[in-house]
């Protein structure tokens, strides 16, 4: 009998907070404790998108052309375009299996704004604009939900001072979430059901601070000290309430796109670049202002950068660029010698940095989309990049776009449960290992291309 599998995405969830904290979470310990699990290395860049797809596909960031939120529109300067389902042109492991002719049904699985049809159901993800939007596919599962349940809450407003009513709406969005899974995992049709909880990803950003205590703003005592330890919690109950509802040959993978770590601040990659004579413009610029609306002076600008969790950073090249003025010869050189440059920055103390600058080009076995030139992670992805300007200096102790207590780590977690396989064991493994573990379970088809391996 062809098995079945459940995965439950924990957006964020870091390997720390789950293994370390095991005996807190008896449902996840009795999948730890049955099957295998350990830590679970990104995709560069690790971030949300494209790490999830990057996970359902088998492929990387480069090969996907998905290298964060937002991209350059082509080499234009100020026109961009923000990642959704319609970005992701790779097979998925629904779509291997829907061309056997198995249901799936997903809940949340980023990018999935707007909904593409597949075999199975799907509810979109955390991008959708609002409940408004049709989100669902097929359309008529909104009316099915909505009638039960109300509409779905895709997300919460995480970057702001009212924790208290962040806390109060990321709780509301999970049990909204959860209540739904329950219902859909009644459907006995599907053989893969996936769902993502965005919560675990916002309850990070928006708390982080109040519990680790090597956190610079970390204060003690503080009310909110425990808030992600009880949501863990929180979410294991809900987790064991899933496992009560599938049979003996439902197979679990609990698995997180990366992990998280305390933010320690935000370094303005571009008033760098203006101090080092890369980045000229023209006008002084008011605090915070962003980099896409500064008035730069192209004849003389050689670089300049994106903010998030990590830097990406556009040459000006003369012939890609419309005002270009590093000569393709040179381009290398110049790379080269900027590369050097970021690597040798130091924190606001003087202290040494881990820095990490890659080359797309050299990262990945093949590139597609609009790739930066450079994509810089600070002192090992501790900073942030600050997109915007005219602070009055390089180094912000809180994110500059909004309350941001933790930035991405490289290691997420995953734990797979297999009933025909008892007993633990810890391997560490690669975001690129779940699609072929996924098909390989589900007994699906052989795909050749896949860099990952086999989990088993």
């Amino acid at each position: 009998m062809k098995k079945r599998l459940l995965v439950i995405g924990l957006d964020c969830a870091a390997p720390a907070l789950v293994f370390d904290r095991a005996d807190e979470l008896p449902n996840l310990k009795s999948l730890i404790d049955g099957g295998l699990h350990g830590k679970l290395r990104s995709c560069d860049p690790p971030i949300t998108i494209p790490a999830w797809m990057v996970m359902a596909t088998g492929k990387d960031p480069g090969q996907l052309g998905l290298y964060g939120f937002r991209h350059r529109r082509g080499y234009e300067y100020n026109k961009m375009w923000i990642a959704n389902s319609t970005a992701v042109r790779e097979k998925t492991v629904w779509d291997y299996l829907g061309e056997q002719g198995r249901e799936s049904i997903l809940v949340g699985v980023p990018p999935s704004y707007p909904p593409k049809p597949l075999r199975g159901k799907l509810i979109s993800c955390f991008i959708t604009p609002s409940s408004e939007q049709p989100y669902t596919y097929p359309a008529e599962l909104r009316q099915e939900i909505e009638e039960r349940f109300g509409p779905f809450k895709f997300d919460v407003t995480f970057r702001t001072e009212d924790r208290s009513r962040v806390l109060a709406e990321i709780y509301e969005m999970t049990e909204n979430h959860f209540r739904v899974i329950e219902y859909l995992l009644e459907d006995r049709t599907w053989e893969l059901f996936w769902f993502v909880e965005i919560g675990v990803d916002r309850i990070h950003h928006a708390f982080w601070k109040f519990m680790d205590r090597e956190h610079h703003l970390y204060e003690p005592g503080n009310p909110y000290e425990t808030a992600i330890h009880d949501y863990y919690r929180y979410l294991d109950e809900r987790i064991g309430r899933l496992l009560e509802k599938i049979d003996d040959r439902t197979a679990v993978l609990v698995v997180s796109d990366h992990g998280a770590k305390r933010m320690k601040g935000a370094f303005c990659v571009n008033d760098w670049l203006m101090e080092q004579g890369d980045l000229v413009i023209t006008e002084q610029p008011k605090p915070g202002e962003s980099v896409d609306n500064l008035k730069i002076d192209w004849s003389r600008t050689r670089a300049w950068g994106w903010g998030g969790y990590y830097a990406r950073i556009f040459l000006n090249v003369e012939g890609r660029e419309p005002q270009g003025i590093i000569k393709p010869e040179d381009y290398e050189i110049y790379r080269d010698e900027l590369a050097e440059r970021i690597k040798a920055i130091r924190g606001p103390q003087g202290e040494e940095w881990k820095t990490v600058v890659i080359k797309p080009q050299e990262h990945y076995p093949e590139l597609n989309g609009e790739y930066p030139d450079l994509m810089v992670y600070f002192d090992d992805l501790y900073w942030r990049s600050a997109g915007t300007v005219g602070y009055g200096t390089l180094y912000l102790q809180e994110n500059d776009t909004g309350p941001d207590d933790a930035v991405h780590d490289y290691e997420g977690i995953y734990i797979l449960y297999d009933p025909d396989k008892k007993g633990s064991r810890q391997v560490d493994a690669s975001i690129l290992d779940i699609a072929p573990t996924i098909l390989g379970l589900l007994q699906g088809p052989e795909v050749s291309g896949f860099r990952g391996r086999l989990l088993e």
